[in-house]
């Protein structure tokens, strides 16, 4: 990993609806343009992010996407209004940092919810996209959430039992996402407090492999947990604002453009059939199915994401 340059530009970028958004540039202001995009929805940015990107080649360019991370208003707020938070919102404001950046085309490279959105981007806009690189690639169709929310539990039974009696009785035979979804906007405090923590337990559970637990979004402050749920029980409800495979049917239309696919053998919460029919459709795109590797971006993963940013630089000089 290289070591993460501090941003030498950053600001907040109005685009529309009383939303800002936050962005940030770091590595060279003259080196090939890379836009990052975050997982969750609704994880936000991290500085380790720049750390695949070689400060020197490239100009690494993050942002939070709305309503999470420093991004305004912030989803955390029950009263903020997710209405004006969908797919197509947010390929717009990807528009809009571009050209306020100056950026003619660029890199992108997504991770996990960020592969979604990277190739619902890429589809609308391909004349803007010099590469991609995906990695634990998903496409967050109905199909999907019904896996990472129902089916996946036959692999862990206990912690998806206790993930399915959080919600009302009523619901626990339908749609999850969509009645966690409605918990989080209940005028109990309390019960929206369960139901983030309790989405969150659950999430953390499914991308766990080893032996142990290791929590990490129910470790986090209160406010995250609630942003998180709240805009990824949004997106997955509404499984993206996309047909049912859509972002595959349309391949076609990126078939030219270079990509890395990287995913995990063993990743049981985005299994690699969907990395993999993408590739088939994607003559310019190369399949890496890493052993051993999970849901994650780390270890050997992230070996291959910075190898395939390195190659990129050059191609897209």
């Amino acid at each position: 990993m290289y070591t993460a340059s501090e941003p030498h530009d950053s600001g907040m970028l109005a685009v529309g609806e009383g939303n800002q958004l936050y962005w940030e540039v770091s590595g060279n202001p003259k080196g090939v343009a890379a836009l990052v995009l975050h997982g969750g929805p609704g994880s936000g940015c991290v500085p380790a992010m720049r750390q695949f990107f070689d400060p020197a080649r490239y100009r690494v360019i993050l942002f939070d996407q709305r309503g999470c991370g420093r991004s305004t208003p912030h989803a955390s707020d029950p009263a903020v209004s997710l209405n004006a938070n969908t797919t197509d919102h947010l390929i717009a404001d990807i528009e809009q940092l571009r050209r306020h950046l100056g950026v003619r085309r660029w890199v992108v490279a997504g991770w996990s919810w960020g592969t979604t959105l990277a190739l619902a981007y890429a589809q609308q806009h391909p004349d803007n996209v010099a590469a991609l690189v995906l990695t634990a690639v998903t496409t967050t169709t109905e199909r999907e959430v019904q896996w990472i929310t129902r089916d996946v539990g036959r692999l862990f039974p206990a912690e998806w039992s206790r993930f399915r009696v959080g919600v009302p009785v009523a619901d626990r035979d339908g749609n999850l996402a969509q009645a966690y979804s409605r918990l989080l906007s209940d005028t109990d405090p309390d019960v929206r407090r369960q139901a983030a923590l309790d989405w969150c337990e659950w999430e953390d559970a499914h991308v766990n492999l080893g032996p142990q637990p290791r929590p990490r979004l129910v470790n986090t402050d209160p406010s995250y947990r609630m942003c998180f749920a709240r805009l990824v029980t949004h997106y997955w409800r509404h499984a993206a604002w996309r047909g049912p495979s859509e972002l595959l049917d349309n391949v076609d239309i990126i078939a030219a453009i270079p990509a890395a696919l990287i995913h995990g053998r063993l990743d049981v919460s985005s299994p690699p059939d969907i990395a993999w029919q993408l590739h088939q459709g994607w003559p310019a795109s190369r399949l890496h199915v890493v052993a051993g590797m999970g849901h994650q971006s780390g270890g050997e993963m992230g070996v291959r994401t910075l190898a395939a940013l390195d190659e990129f630089a050059d191609i897209a000089a």
